[in-house]
């Protein structure tokens, strides 16, 4: 007998590429964030690097970083 042609013979191939597919996404976003270098910084990595290359002095930095607790 032949229980398996019909169409019900499609699932597992169709659910077997929704899982590839899946799987592709997954590695192509997880390199993508790996290249960026997870470049997003929060505003006080900002300014404690502005002050680190002389951008502004201390007392500009504690305006500034008093500003961001509020």
């Amino acid at each position: 007998m032949h229980f398996m042609h019909g169409y019900g013979s499609y699932w597992p191939m169709i659910l077997m590429m929704i899982i590839w597919l899946g799987l592709i996404i997954l590695g192509v976003l997880l390199v993508a964030n790996f290249i960026r270098g997870g470049s997003r910084k929060n505003p006080q990595k900002i300014i404690k690097e502005r002050l680190a290359k002389g951008e502004i002095d201390e007392e500009e930095y504690e305006q500034l970083k008093s500003i961001l607790k509020k």
